[in-house]
């Protein structure tokens, strides 16, 4: 079992492109995409437990120059479609 995070960042403009290199870089990352909206990039980090997720997102990520602001939202539950094609319960007990 592993905890999912979502990072939304605000960057200094000019830094967003070696922000999000970096960023998919730290150990955890599995994915940094560059958004339109309100933020403008959104790492995908997974860690074994909330103490580790806790160390990549304030120690190494927010370590990196160029951040602006950030608010990182952890996922409870996994919702995919493999989950649904093995015919798995979403709301089921674990």
């Amino acid at each position: 079992m592993s905890v999912t995070a979502m990072v939304l960042i605000k960057a200094q403009p000019a830094r967003s492109a070696a922000l999000a290199t970096a960023i998919a870089e730290v150990r955890g990352v599995s994915e940094v995409f560059s958004v339109a909206g309100r933020y403008d990039l959104v790492a995908i980090v997974r860690a074994p437990r909330n103490e580790d997720l806790a160390d990549i997102v304030s120690g190494s990520i927010h370590s990196l120059p160029g951040i602006v602001e950030s608010e990182t939202l952890i996922a409870f539950r996994t919702y995919s479609r493999s989950e649904l094609a093995e015919g798995t319960s979403l709301f089921m007990d674990e």
